[in-house]
């Protein structure tokens, strides 16, 4: 038994040393744009790389909801919903009352929500209120039902995907949860970003949506109607960046480490329970050490007990390597974003963390042009405005008992 104890953690670090190993990282150049570098790189990888889109970048649940609720009001072919939980709360209840109003009037309504991401919550969907939401019209299932003895596959969806009438997509970190809208006890804010697109990537994500659907059993659904012809002139260029366990396992972590390996300037980035991978970890040490300006905002402040010791601890061995690391202090920010020389960035569902990026189901836009990266490091400079800057007088400050957790929270990384 305690062989067995001791090989699985050194099998879980092998299998990180060894994604590392393959790894082969752009190269930072004096003579090359770091969006051009990046488009090439994600072009030779045969990421999907759409163009003519619009991108509306949704700062907090309200902006996400209000906008998400006008558009389910003016579907008329179909709705389809994938998300890692529908907490069964005032949201859950107002969203699923609009879907079943288009059930209502016709309009297919497909809805996808993970397992364990439904019975890891406080207020889980139960048999008897599937059963209600089906009643009413709305078809949804399970990705991967957790059955007895309650074992089931490591990987979980974690996407927060929306696709209405294949004309206009929803992708970004918040979940169908109050707790986004008016926080949690101990806690404070639930902090995340959204983002709503038109134009080709909306087929991208309509082609993620409805594989996933085939895959969990909701049967085989094609046509044109699920793929219209797209109206968007001149908007950014998107590249979607899918990760799927057995088919694309090591997509989101490559494509996240190339984008920071790309920058010439700068990097500022939110992420939650920031405790990344050594790929990504890598390569923001090796842009730190060029000269690249590094901007870091984490949260001082979590939802599971010990993961922000870790993040302190990440946070401040970068800090002293030369980033600038901020903490948060308006709540729990859980946004997934980034922006890279003022010239692209990325919203969407991934943690640079082990469980998203060698384990779960996520996607992630990657937007090209001045403007939408503008308006995200816009809301992004918000938050940092609501954070402080971490010194070494400061983690010092903290007790010998928080720092002792961040070292132990660490060496497990693999497993977080």
């Amino acid at each position: 038994m305690i062989k067995r104890l001791i090989f699985i953690p050194i099998l879980f670090l092998l299998l990180c040393v060894s994604s590392c190993s393959s790894f082969v990282a752009i190269e930072r150049s004096e003579h090359e744009c770091s969006d051009s570098a990046f488009v090439q790189y994600l072009k030779s990888e045969g990421i999907p790389y759409t163009h003519n889109n619009h991108v509306d970048i949704l700062n907090g649940a309200h902006m996400k909801f209000d906008s998400l609720l006008a558009d389910i009001e003016k579907a008329k072919h179909h709705i389809h919903l994938e998300y890692f939980n529908f907490r069964n709360d005032s949201i859950n209840e107002v969203v699923i009352g609009s879907l079943a109003k288009k059930a209502k009037e016709g309009v297919e309504v497909r809805a996808m929500f993970d397992a364990f991401g439904n019975m890891s919550n406080d207020r889980p969907l139960k048999k008897k209120d599937l059963e209600a939401i089906r009643a009413q019209g709305i078809e949804i299932i399970k990705f991967d039902p957790i059955n007895f003895p309650w074992v089931n596959r490591n990987s979980r969806d974690h996407r927060k995907i929306v696709v209405i009438d294949g004309k206009i997509g929803y992708i970004g970190g918040i979940n169908v949860a109050d707790y986004y809208l008016n926080g949690i006890e101990g806690v404070g804010e639930w902090r995340d970003m959204h983002s709503k697109i038109t134009g080709e990537a909306v087929n991208e994500l309509q082609k993620i949506f409805l594989d996933m659907w085939e895959a969990e059993g909701g049967g085989r659904i094609d046509g044109k109607e699920y793929y219209p012809e797209h109206d968007v002139e001149g908007g950014a260029d998107v590249a979607v960046v899918d990760r799927w366990p057995g088919r694309t396992p090591e997509r989101m972590r490559r494509a996240y480490a190339n984008a920071i390996h790309a920058a010439k300037d700068s990097i500022i980035l939110i992420n939650p329970y920031f405790m990344p991978m050594p790929i990504v970890r890598k390569a923001l040490e090796k842009a730190i050490d060029d000269g690249v300006k590094v901007t870091l905002i984490l949260s001082e402040k979590g939802d599971i007990p010990l993961v922000p010791d870790g993040v302190w601890r990440v946070g401040y061995q970068l800090m002293k390597r030369g980033a600038e690391v901020y903490m948060y202090t308006g709540g729990f920010n859980h946004s997934k974003v980034m922006c890279v020389d003022g010239k692209y960035c990325t919203i969407g569902s991934a943690n640079l963390n082990s469980r998203s990026l060698i384990y779960d189901y996520e996607t992630n836009l990657f937007i090209f042009g001045k403007e939408d990266t503008d308006e995200l490091q816009h809301y992004i400079n918000l938050d940092k405005q609501n954070s402080y800057r971490l010194t070494k007088e400061i983690y010092k400050d903290r007790s010998c008992w928080r720092r002792f957790c961040g070292w132990f929270v660490t060496v497990f990384t693999p497993f977080m």
